[in-house]
């Protein structure tokens, strides 16, 4: 197992490219299952949920192939299997999302159930419900998931008892080869949702509605299939803009789409930060200057992204000022928090929220990381801090980043990958 050396104190400068959206890919690739064709797909990150997702669709008899452009080629004809095993399912949450496409085409699915990030309960219920209102019949035996469905789904009405990002992708994909028109009300708005359904209309199917809380999707007899990029990554995107900030530095991200990021880029410029875009890049800029404490609720797009509350928790762990951080998505998601204190912050958590008065300097010290995005905000602080920091179990940071230590080292840090 790797860990990861930083040398902190140097401000981050330079240039970077962000890479193809992990939250967006592994739905997309899933979503193959629905097409009787080959499709290609670019701008995929070379990321352990990518892989492991791969490797999922291998287990189920999939010809996956790269070609001379990295193109991922998927063609499904040649399935065998629709039972998605646990050794492969275990390490990943996103694994729910194969649920809807197989029962949808095949009428026959069995997944195990999820694993993933230690960040507190995320219920596939509303999954379950969902797809039982288009016609499925569920079982859950010995640790399976077991749907059935006699003949093609049926178009359903489904309202949401809460915002699910992955349940509204594993309905959507399931509605998409449904008999009839299904309705989905108070559906994410994320934009992975929003490219989901646009590659998946380039495919063939019929979704109206992506970007707004109800979904309609006109159901097809089949998806053909074609090419698709997917979108930059968002989260990665305010990750290098969130440790430009804590160090004072000047960084600017190119193949990016600030549109999906303007929560952030609003706190990043309360915090203090310069910020100019175009169509496709982002520049921050510090101007040398110490960052102002913010105070941030996360909230469901297009609210303050929870997967960018652990980064802006290290922010403001070297502001100006105290800023309040509250977590309304996930209940554990606050378990940076012990960490960045070993390293000299001061961050005090009351109930969902955490409660940072800025320190003028933080210390470094072995850490350990305990999820993806409290992985980055590790990284973030060590960044900052005087002395050595060592960023143990850094699994979890390559679940979610493409190279993290080639790409801060562009910008000037002072970090290397080493084995245990």
């Amino acid at each position: 197992m790797d860990k990861l050396i930083i040398q902190g104190g140097a401000e981050l400068r330079g240039e970077i490219w962000i890479s193809g959206s992990k939250n967006a890919a592994l739905p997309i690739l899933f979503a193959a299952l629905l097409t009787e064709r080959r499709v290609k797909i670019a701008n995929l990150p070379h990321l352990h949920d990518v892989t492991t997702t791969i490797e999922l669709l291998g287990a189920l008899g999939v010809t996956v192939s790269i070609d001379e452009k990295m193109h991922l080629a998927v063609e499904t004809q040649t399935l065998t299997a629709v039972t998605a095993p646990y050794e492969l399912v275990k390490t990943m949450r996103a694994s729910i999302l194969v649920l809807g496409p197989l029962l949808a085409r095949y009428g026959e699915a069995n997944v195990s159930f999820p694993g993933g990030c230690a960040i507190g309960s995320r219920p596939v219920d509303l999954h379950l419900k969902g797809l039982q209102a288009m016609g499925a019949e569920i079982e859950v035996d010995q640790g399976y998931i077991k749907a059935r469905s006699a003949g093609r789904l049926k178009g359903a009405h489904i309202l949401m008892d809460t915002v699910s990002v992955g349940a509204t992708e594993n309905l959507m994909m399931a509605a998409a080869l449904a008999e009839g028109t299904t309705v989905i009300e108070n559906a994410a708005r994320e934009p992975e949702i929003v490219d989901l359904a646009n590659c998946m209309n380039t495919w063939g199917a019929k979704v109206c509605g992506a970007g707004s809380n109800t979904l309609t999707i006109q159901g097809v007899e089949k998806m053909l299939g074609g090419d698709y990029k997917v979108m930059p990554d968002r989260i990665e995107t305010g990750t290098y803009l969130a440790a430009a900030a804590a160090t004072g530095g000047r960084v600017k991200v190119t193949k990016t789409d600030p549109s999906a990021l303007e929560a952030v880029l609003l706190k990043l410029k309360e915090a203090g930060a310069v910020i100019t875009q175009g169509d496709d890049w982002i520049e921050l800029d510090m101007q040398g200057r110490r960052p102002t404490a913010v105070n941030l609720k996360t909230a469901p797009y297009p609210g303050f992204p929870t997967d960018m509350q652990a980064q802006l928790t290290a922010v403001n762990a070297v502001s100006q000022g105290c800023g309040r951080v509250t977590e309304t998505i996930f209940e554990n998601r606050l378990m940076q928090v012990q960490e960045l204190n070993r390293m000299g912050a001061n961050i005090a958590v009351e109930g969902n929220t955490a409660v940072v008065t800025g320190v003028d300097e933080l210390k470094g010290a072995p850490v350990m990381a305990s999820d993806l995005r409290a992985s980055a905000a590790l990284v973030i602080a060590g960044l900052v801090a005087s002395g050595e920091t060592v960023v143990d179990r850094i699994y979890h940071i390559d679940r979610g980043y493409e190279c993290i230590e080639e790409k801060l080292q562009q910008l000037g840090a002072k970090i290397r990958r080493v084995p245990n």
